[in-house]
């Protein structure tokens, strides 16, 4: 099995673009929404190192953990989703010659008392973008994705914000990947509104990332739809980075 990606180069700039999916270890691109695995290894690379104890609160298919585990980076993965926690357990069946463990819970990303204070050193997750995609269709009462209201998620996302903020050891960095969405054909900046949450509890915004969407084809019926009604097609998420000093 392979292990790593081909001609892989460390990101530096704030533009980052990964038209591939991941073709290495166990990754999979059919989670939808799961993030680029290269995301993952770039932040990981940049912002912890090997046996450090990292956190991915909202593992959804796994991306994260595979990471980590190549990697040589533990790290404790959590969801509200029972699927995502399957879908992780089954993605981590692979062998690499490392030292890393692993842990993965099913619980909710606004209360993780079972991590001690201070416990992580580096905090990475994609979060859903409100009810963009509902990964549980309303099924799952405390799934953030079933929120449709911008001002309730936001909302949430500080709760978020806060526990990741108590779990985080001082000095160390929290990475968030999130996009915008439209309400009533008006953009609405809800990846800003939630780095504003995030700033109230405390972090410091190390780095925004500019991150392009290559899933999201502007061919066909979304172009047509486009030079109809005059809007723009969203094609870029933000990663934003944090600091707890």
């Amino acid at each position: 099995m392979k292990l790593h990606p081909e001609n892989f180069e460390l990101e530096c700039s704030t533009v980052w673009s990964f038209p591939r999916r991941g073709n290495w270890a166990t990754h999979k691109s059919d989670w939808r929404g799961n993030w680029s695995p290269e995301v993952a290894r770039n932040l990981i690379l940049r912002y912890s190192k090997e046996k450090d104890h990292l956190l991915d609160c909202m593992i959804g298919g796994g991306t994260t953990a595979i990471e980590a585990k190549i990697l040589n980076r533990h790290i404790t993965c959590t969801d509200v989703n029972e699927n995502a926690i399957k879908r992780t357990e089954e993605s981590l069946n692979f062998y690499v010659d490392t030292q890393a463990r692993h842990r993965v819970i099913l619980c909710d990303a606004r209360n993780l008392d079972f991590i001690k204070d201070e416990e992580i050193d580096f905090i990475l997750t994609h979060p859903p973008y409100a009810d963009i995609i509902k990964y549980s269709e309303g099924k799952i009462e405390n799934d953030l994705s079933n929120i449709h209201s911008i001002d309730n998620f936001t909302d949430e996302m500080e709760r978020v914000a806060k526990e990741l903020y108590r779990v985080l050891r001082k000095g160390k960095y929290c990475a968030i990947l999130i996009g915008d969405t439209r309400r009533q054909k008006m953009y609405q900046p809800l990846a800003y509104k939630v780095m504003d949450r995030f700033l109230k509890q405390g972090f410091e915004l190390k780095e925004d990332i500019i991150k392009q969407q290559h899933n999201c084809k502007a061919t066909g019926f979304w172009v047509n739809k486009s030079k109809e009604h005059n809007f723009l097609l969203i094609m870029h998420e933000h990663l934003f980075v944090f600091k707890k000093s």
